[in-house]
């Protein structure tokens, strides 16, 4: 059910806006008073100072009146105007002529005294400027009075400030796939039901978890999961929301948050994206002294604030763990790490049970496949394969999701959506050529992963795909696996070249890929008897991302031309095996071109009849590799 918001008394981002608006109108209202008393001769003719000497020398002026720096004259009456008055403004230096001039011309000549402007008239654009000042500090420094305890008002205020009650109790059931995860943090649950029993034989439980693992792997989830088990107040928010321009505004923020807590425990406080505000001290452009910095300081000092009774769990996210301060990780502060791993087939079942209970699927069963054809897809990315496949449905006008439906959410997700493109013939008979290459290849190397299927229709990026599913769950790569990989992505340039004449440019993404995949061979993994056990990589790789990072060389550049060399052999081996490959079974590679052409989409039954129309095999429901996603090769 959603919550009950209290009214915001503050005139903060969720509450009325009345009190600036006011503010605003009052300072203008006071500009145009203070005008009107400054000025209070505005309505009157003005006219050049000589047409008024000029006008009392024709005798055309029947009274005159001074003022602080001003001359009013006022002409004789007429039956169509009547009498009129004019202004006119005196010379700084003065006029000594006016005044004998006016005498002798028996104008009446009176004087006026200085208005009586009163001084709040000056004053009181500068009272509202200083008013609003005050009530923009004060809402820095954590509400203004009368907000709820100065917690949720202001800017040290937020979302975080108060415990957040999701819309539907989230429990350890609504996690899927992380079976260990849950195990390591179950424990909690019972010392925050129960921390008494914990503290009567002497033991803490760790007061900071830190949820670890790749982006979409439900660690938010598991927080919230954690909150809903134990039924204690759930304080959420993210790095990034302690960030102010305002220096200070973010360690305010991180006190409020940890007090709060701390009235309501047992409790709960997850941070997201720890990363954010958790990074190394030292590499801030304002040294120890910008705003993120002390923000971190801050934490660390709440972290090492709690006293052992005190039934309090901080649990944070991230994906770049690599990145975090030290002094964040050491014991005492989070010193429980809970790494969340991608889902194996197994644990992608149960995913897809959990976010399909809602869904009118035509046949459950068609999840497995979907299961088995996802390797490395993180849940968020099975929630949305699923939302995908609903909406093709609902673009069909169906009732009901059927098997072709998630097939095409599964390659929308993982290659990109259709696109049309005017392809030329000669340009699709090549693009056939160049994924019947990878697929023969695929298909007669020992030990490669096996086919799914083969297309030649543009999608994303992309303007065909060969995909290919792994046999079973693999934790290392061997040699001859990683060279039968080598030959699989190459086999595509030497296709156009046997039956084309000529490559083309469509071989970029294997030959980069299978390059990557050389090198580490070479420099990583020790699988060259020329340089043997060495680590000679120059980048560093994400443990979770996937991303190379830079960092210096520490060989010789003998040693760098010698891997360079390993790697090319590496390449022209597998070049020249896919080149076998293709020849001795170039009629078959033949009659899967001409098909693909043909249908443009072919699965593994029709690659088999074209490959090895003798076979009697039928295909398998294979599990999957957990290495991490599998793209298709292009």
């Amino acid at each position: 059910m959603p919550r009950n918001r209290e009214p915001d008394r503050t005139g903060g981002p969720n509450g009325p806006q009345w009190a600036i608006w006011a503010l605003i109108a009052a300072f203008l209202l006071s500009i145009a008073a203070m005008g009107l008393l400054v000025d209070p001769e505005a309505g009157q003719s003005q006219l050049p100072y000589s047409e008024i000497k000029q006008m009392i020398r024709d005798g055309a002026v029947v009274s005159a009146e001074f003022e602080e720096h001003a001359v009013v004259v006022t002409t004789e009456a007429s039956d169509e105007t009547g009498a009129t008055s004019f202004r006119a403004v005196i010379p700084a230096q003065g006029d000594p002529e006016l005044l004998s001039l006016l005498e002798q011309q028996g104008v009446e000549v009176r004087a006026q005294e200085p208005a009586d402007v009163s001084i709040l008239a000056y004053i009181l654009p500068w009272i509202l400027i200083l008013g609003f000042y005050l009530w923009l500090q004060r809402r820095m420094m954590g509400g203004i009075a009368g907000g709820p305890g100065g917690v949720t008002g202001g800017l040290l205020g937020g979302r975080f400030a108060k415990p957040t009650a999701p819309a539907q109790k989230v429990t350890f059931d609504d996690v899927a796939g992380q079976d260990q995860a849950k195990r390591e943090v179950a424990e909690l649950v019972d010392f925050l039901r129960d921390p008494e029993r914990f503290h009567r034989v002497g033991a803490e439980v760790p007061h900071g978890v830190l949820l670890v693992g790749p982006p979409g792997t439900g660690k938010t989830l598991l927080a919230k999961a954690l909150a809903g088990e134990a039924d204690v107040p759930f304080f959420s928010t993210s790095g990034s929301e302690f960030i102010e321009i305002f220096v200070g505004v973010g360690a305010g923020r991180v006190r409020k948050m940890f007090e709060a807590a701390r009235k309501a425990a047992p409790s709960i406080i997850f941070i997201d994206e720890l990363d954010s505000i958790g990074r190394t001290r030292g590499t801030g452009l304002g040294g120890g002294h910008d705003e993120r910095e002390q923000t971190l300081n801050q934490i660390l000092a709440e972290l090492d604030g709690f006293g052992g009774r005190e039934a309090v769990v901080v649990l944070a996210a991230t994906n770049r763990p690599d990145v975090l301060d030290p002094a964040l990780l050491r014991p005492g502060r989070f010193d429980r790490h809970v790494t969340l791993n991608l889902p194996d087939r197994k644990a992608r079942r149960a995913i897809l049970d959990i976010h399909a209970k809602e869904l009118p699927l035509e046949d459950t069963g068609d999840l497995d496949a979907m299961a088995a054809g996802t390797p490395g897809f993180s849940g968020a990315d099975l929630k949305n394969l699923l939302n995908e496949a609903a909406i093709t449905a609902a673009r069909r006008d169906g009732t009901l999701i059927i098997r072709d439906d998630l097939e095409e959410a599964r390659d929308k997700v993982m290659m990109g959506t259709v696109r049309s493109l005017a392809i030329r013939p000669e340009e699709k008979h090549r693009l056939a050529v160049h994924e019947a290459g990878h697929t023969a290849a695929a298909y007669y190397t020992p030990g490669a992963d096996p086919l799914h299927k083969v297309t030649i229709i543009p999608r994303g990026h992309a303007l065909g795909g060969t995909h290919m599913l792994p046999e079973s769950e693999r934790h290392t790569l061997d040699e001859d696996y990683l060279r039968g990989q080598l030959v699989t992505f190459l086999a595509g340039r030497t296709a156009e070249r046997l039956f084309v004449g000529t490559v083309s440019s469509g071989a970029d993404d294997d030959i980069r890929r299978a390059t990557d995949l050389a090198r580490s061979m070479v420099a990583r993994w020790g699988m060259t008897d020329d340089l043997g056990p060495i680590d000679l990589r120059q980048s560093q790789e994400h443990p979770f991302l996937g991303q190379s990072i830079a960092q210096p060389r520490d060989f010789a550049d003998a040693t760098a031309a010698l891997v360079d060399t390993a790697v090319i052999d590496l390449l022209k081996e597998a070049e020249v095996q896919a080149t076998k490959i293709l020849k001795d079974h170039r009629p078959r590679v033949e009659a899967l071109i001409t098909r693909l052409e043909e249908k443009e989409t072919l699965d593994f039954e029709e690659i088999q009849r074209c490959l090895d129309p003798d076979s009697k095999v039928t295909p398998l429901k294979r599990p999957n590799s957990g290495v991490g996603k599998i793209p298709p090769v292009r």
